[in-house]
């Protein structure tokens, strides 16, 4: 009798033991996920803040070409302040895609002026552009994979259980506005 009594608290105790395990498991792991996010958004903004200090170099080094350009260093000024006023990844997207849209009607106004692309200053600062730009696209990768690995574990048996109890909450993935599917349009 003793021994049955022994041997069902021994199974009830693994039981409790595997339970807790998993919890705490499970726990850790959408902590660590949520944190993984994070670390990526914040990439994309150190990403999108190194360009943003990058345009007024742009923009000075073309004023000194292109004085009677005026909209197109405004939309830049514009969408400057857009990005620096961005909070959640749905405003860093749509400051972003003011941006890039910005930046292109710049880059054709350069193609009217030769001798401001052969210009070594403009060169090193264009290229420096194009390097960071690469960096954004690599760290908007970089976060929608880790959004999306963290969005599926909230969503699966056992986490879901844990995420409703304790405000583990879908995280939206950093998309581009549809206006950046079109080419910008410049007039001259």
């Amino acid at each position: 009798m003793k021994n049955k009594s022994l041997i069902v608290l021994a199974v009830v105790a693994a039981v409790v033991i595997i339970l807790i395990g998993t919890f705490v498991g499970s726990y850790n792991g959408l902590v660590n996920k949520q944190t993984n996010v994070d670390e990526k958004a914040a990439t994309i903004q150190a990403d999108l803040q190194r360009r943003n200090d990058l345009i007024p170099n742009l923009v000075t080094t073309v004023k000194g070409y292109a004085t009677h350009e005026e909209d197109v260093f405004t939309a830049i000024a514009d969408a400057r302040s857009k990005l620096a006023g961005a909070g959640t990844i749905q405003e860093q997207s749509a400051a972003n895609s003011a941006m890039d849209s910005a930046l292109s009607r710049l880059l054709v106004v350069v193609e009217n002026y030769p001798d401001l692309k052969a210009n070594q200053s403009f060169i090193a600062l264009q290229d420096t552009l194009e390097g960071t730009e690469n960096r954004i696209k690599v760290s908007r990768v970089d976060y929608n994979e880790a959004a999306a690995v963290y969005n599926a574990s909230i969503r699966k048996f056992p986490t879901v259980i844990i995420a409703g109890m304790f405000g583990f909450e879908k995280v939206d993935l950093f998309q581009a506005e549809a206006a950046a599917q079109e080419a910008p349009v410049v007039s001259f």
